[in-house]
């Protein structure tokens, strides 16, 4: 079954929205050997957290403002995961009960070199977490292992991964985070975004698919634009 993501008056999820870093083996990959030397020191043992604040959080469809010192944006289609019960210090097995459905989430990005610190000002500009357009239940769904992300700038389809590239999968990346900090009820995480997310700039129209999750739409407008 399917439901609305959006909230009466278009306010969107209820909790707190979290990414992950480094949970495509891809990025690992491209890191190589940099990954033993500072600042990293090593494969990171837990998952790597960031937040996506609650100004960057608009609907499918609405167009996402590009500030006036930035050309292009990094377009990160995201498998959003919405938690229905309260996480702490949980299991795969748990974590995967917990899981209340799946959205489409696109992480729009700065683009950016370090991994080190938080990257708030690269990915917590206003407009920066198109969200939707819909909610589908778990269990209405196969496991996210099978699903492939599908990335589109003007209608032309400019990248894709799978998501059993993630190095934590799904159940283990939610049990891993409930081990130092509690998810409830409404929050979103999202699985992972591939490093070879295309870029887009104003005038552009980027969208995002998975099968059974639809389309995720949004125009890129020049900040001041959008009441326009």
């Amino acid at each position: 079954m399917t439901s609305d993501i959006l909230r009466p008056g278009g306010a969107l999820l209820s909790g707190s929205v979290y990414g992950c870093l480094l949970n495509v083996q891809e990025e690992l990959d491209r890191l190589g050997d940099a990954i033993y030397e500072a600042p990293y020191h090593g494969v990171p043992t837990g998952p790597v957290l960031y937040v996506k604040t609650p100004n960057t959080q608009i609907a499918a469809g609405q167009p996402v403002p590009i500030p006036d010192d930035v050309d292009q944006v990094r377009v990160g289609a995201a498998l959003g995961i919405v938690i229905k019960t309260t996480l702490t210090r949980a299991n795969a097995a748990q974590a995967l009960e917990a899981i209340a459905g799946y959205t489409l989430v696109n992480d729009i990005t700065v683009p950016h070199d370090s991994l080190f610190r938080q990257p708030l000002k690269h990915k917590c500009r206003d407009g920066f977490c198109p969200i939707g357009p819909r909610l589908v239940s778990a269990s209405d769904l196969p496991d996210p292992a099978t699903f492939i992300v599908r990335t589109y700038v003007n209608g032309v389809c400019r990248h894709e991964f799978r998501l059993d590239q993630l190095v934590r999968p799904v159940p283990t990346l939610l049990a891993e985070i409930s081990d130092f900090t509690s998810l409830y009820p409404g929050d979103l995480i999202l699985a992972g975004v591939s490093p070879s997310a295309p870029l887009a700039g104003v005038g552009d129209v980027v969208a995002i698919e998975i099968d059974g999750l639809g389309r995720l739409e949004s125009p890129l407008v020049r900040e001041g634009e959008q009441a326009a």
